[in-house]
């Protein structure tokens, strides 16, 4: 989905930014606050795009209690 179709205002961030944070991390795994430092978006707006984009397939995510929430890429799901 492109975020020109999206209401409100033009995110500073792209989904493709936030998707290419995670295939460049050496983590698998990051939580909402580890995207949130090192992207320049705060805590809620982090949280509802990683959701979006968990909700629409390209990211992975698990709530591991309170409000946090570990998202990953499909492609590399943690076993065990």
């Amino acid at each position: 989905m492109s975020g020109d179709s999206k209401p409100g205002r033009k995110p500073r961030v792209t989904d493709e930014e936030i998707l290419r944070l995670f295939q460049e991390s050496s983590d698998p795994v990051l939580s909402t606050d580890e995207v949130k430092e090192i992207l320049p978006i705060g805590r809620s707006a982090t949280y509802k795009r990683l959701s979006a984009l968990r909700d629409e397939g390209q990211l992975n995510g698990k709530s591991i209690g309170g409000k946090n929430t570990v998202y990953w890429l499909p492609d590399s799901e943690p076993t065990g």
